[in-house]
């Protein structure tokens, strides 16, 4: 049994067309389907929508970059005061140790004159004076090194 070659391209040529009308109406079938499936219940939002949130997120963008731009001025002002705030620990650091070294030459010079009050105070014993008691001073002075006098 021989087919003839028209017949068998024409058998071809309408499996063909036949391929892609099925193709076609399942397409259709499923998009349909898809369709019902799954209804738009909410519509998108419009561009005047968009546009309104987008106004908004621009104000919300420009207020919060404001609140950023005053927070970095206050971190340099904070900036400032801290550099001010060592420079002034240092400073007073230098002068208490300048105090602390006038303290101990104060404390040696006390003791020295303690020492010459001591040994006037024996030999005014030692010589008759019989006097027991300190003699009387006025208050003590305070000598600065730079030659000025407290009191």
């Amino acid at each position: 049994m021989k087919i003839g070659q028209r017949v068998r391209r024409s058998i071809v040529t309408v499996g063909v067309v036949g391929s892609l009308l099925v193709g076609a109406a399942s397409i259709r079938a499923a998009a349909a389907w898809t369709a019902a499936s799954a209804p738009l219940a909410v519509s998108p939002a419009s561009a005047e929508r968009l546009s309104a949130r987008l106004a908004e997120e621009e104000a919300r963008s420009a207020a919060l970059q404001a609140q950023l731009d005053e927070l970095r001025a206050g971190t340099a002002d904070l900036t400032g005061a801290l550099d001010v705030a060592r420079t002034m620990i240092s400073t007073d650091a230098a002068t208490a140790t300048a105090l602390r070294t006038r303290l101990a030459t104060a404390r040696a010079h006390l003791a020295s004159l303690e020492k010459s009050l001591a040994k006037a105070r024996a030999t005014a014993a030692r010589n008759g004076g019989g006097s027991t008691s300190a003699p009387a001073l006025g208050p003590p002075r305070e000598v600065d090194h730079e030659g000025e006098t407290d009191g």
